[in-house]
């Protein structure tokens, strides 16, 4: 009876492999040493029965099988972990463990994209049927999207990636499991987009803009807008387009960092020049006429105004790193809106606007950090102030709601649309009514909302268009969140969590 041969496996490699290269290695170094006792006595340097003789050569043994084997090792492994990693995906047991792509080492040396693509051809072949072998329809419509520019991923209804094209910025990890890794911003992510989802909607889609696959500093970042489809029930329930605006928003955040280094430098001369004002105004007040105090007060208002950009510039730098911690503190909102009250005052009388400040006393207090909230503030009135209309009046009110307190900053103004309202958190984002209209920079909402949120609060906008605008700040009450900042010495790390994600309800946005 004629014996099958057993088919040999994938693990039956590495030992065999393993013994026949360190073999090669124990008998190079023989030879070595052979070589160098035969030189030694042929030139006639020691002779056979010389002790000497048989000391150097047990040392050029020893020290070139130390050098040899560390060379062995370092050569072995990536070899090693290769093979491993076949194995480990073949299915087979082993006793290698499964080496991890993102270790440090594999970084570092570049074997990282090796053991990638052993993992991500292994994912494909697994969520490849038998049937899908022979559909040959499928199989040219996959071709087709590894060959587009854009991004597509299907998630299922537990949101795993079951498919992703090549440009789709998605990561394998040592289990075969694929990820997406975008980096959305806190409150408006796409795991709380299909929570909402999933609770109130049957089919829905959502937009987002200038979504980084990696943090600043990181190379080869790129940067998506991403368009996602959801149909609740369907057997790829979400489907993502990515496409990919890295040429365009990459000179935004080149253009940021450059900023971000002038607005340092530019930091220091605009304190002394406000410094400066300060004092004279206060010195020759008495003696001024009244063009040229107005002249005085316009040009303080000018050198705030700057210190607030600068400050907005540099908040932005530190929230794109996801390095925006503070220090909350038991604040009063009355004492918070105190420390710009006279700057608001003036910019308001400046454009002929009307501020009415409307904050109880008996407000229970909020924890903060106060210049981070001022700036929230000052960054929402003064756009209050420029959006509304010639004599136009801008309230500044506070409300206990719940574990919360509200702040809201209304204007009777221009207002917005619902297109306008959606986007309007988003970094450098200006519609095209305000940028021929209002002078500004695009990010003072954008830090604002990330101010508000490092608080563990939220933001909202209830605008309509040609009415008027109202913003409402959500800060928690220091009592309903002491034990938790006590425990972290005030630190607002175990603050911050994302939000609901967005709701739309006639044009608002709450982040």
């Amino acid at each position: 009876m004629e014996l099958k041969e057993v088919p040999k496996q994938a693990k039956d490699f590495w030992p065999a492999f393993f013994k026949k290269v360190l073999w090669m290695v124990i008998i190079s170094q023989l030879l070595i040493a052979f070589v160098t006792a035969a030189a030694l006595i042929g030139f006639g340097v020691l002779s056979i029965s010389s002790p000497l003789l048989w000391l150097i050569v047990g040392l050029v043994l020893l020290f070139s099988m130390a050098i040899r084997s560390l060379i062995f090792i370092y050569i072995m492994r990536p070899t090693r972990d290769l093979m491993a990693a076949i194995i480990h995906v073949s299915g087979e047991d082993t006793s290698l463990v499964m080496p991890d792509p993102n270790s440090g080492s594999n970084v570092q040396t570049g074997f990282r994209d090796a053991l990638q693509t052993v993992y991500e051809l292994a994912s494909t072949k697994r969520d490849s049927g038998p049937e899908d072998k022979d559909n040959t329809h499928t199989s040219t419509v996959t071709n087709a999207l590894d060959m587009t520019n854009c991004g597509f991923v299907a998630l299922d209804a537990n949101r795993r990636v079951v498919y992703a094209n090549r440009m789709a910025p998605v990561h394998t990890d040592v289990n075969g499991t694929r990820t997406l890794t975008l980096l959305f911003n806190y409150g408006d992510s796409l795991d709380s987009w299909l929570d909402a989802c999933g609770e109130y909607s049957v089919h829905a889609e959502h937009v987002w803009t200038r979504v980084p696959d990696r943090l600043p500093n990181q190379e080869d970042r790129r940067f998506f807008d991403v368009i996602a489809s959801y149909q609740k029930g369907a057997p790829t329930e979400t489907v993502l387009t990515l496409i990919d605006r890295t040429k365009q928003y990459s000179i935004d955040e080149e253009n940021l960092d450059f900023i971000s280094f002038a607005a340092h430098e530019l930091r220091g001369p605009i304190t002394v020049i406000r410094g400066y004002l300060d004092v004279l105004n206060d010195e020759l007040g008495g003696e001024l006429k009244d063009d040229q105090a107005e002249l005085f007060r316009r040009l303080i208002i000018s050198s705030n105004r700057l210190s607030g950009y600068i400050d907005n510039i540099l908040n932005t730098s530190k929230y794109d790193r996801r390095h925006l911690k503070m220090h909350l503190t038991e604040e009063s909102v009355a004492s918070i809106y105190d420390i710009i009250k006279d700057d608001m005052k003036m910019r308001a009388d400046a454009q002929n606007r009307l501020l009415s400040v409307k904050i109880p006393d008996d407000l229970p207090k909020i924890a903060a950090d106060r210049n981070s909230i001022s700036e929230v503030f000052g960054n929402l009135i003064d756009n209050a102030i420029k959006y509304s209309n010639e004599g136009g009046t801008i309230v500044v009110s506070a409300v206990k709601n719940g574990d919360f307190v509200d702040i809201s900053i209304q204007d009777h103004g221009i207002g917005m649309p619902e297109n306008v309202v959606s986007n309007l958190f988003q970094k450098f984002y200006r519609s095209h009514r305000s940028r021929e209209t209002v002078a500004g920079t695009g990010i003072g909402l954008y830090i604002s909302k990330a101010i508000v949120e490092s608080h563990g609060g939220t933001i909202s906008v209830r605008s309509e268009d040609s009415k008027g605008s109202i913003f409402t700040v959500s800060l928690p009450i220091y009592s309903t969140v002491a034990d938790k900042l006590q425990a972290s010495d005030n630190n607002n790390v175990g603050m911050i969590s994302e939000g609901t994600g967005w709701i739309k309800n006639h044009s608002m946005y709450r982040g």
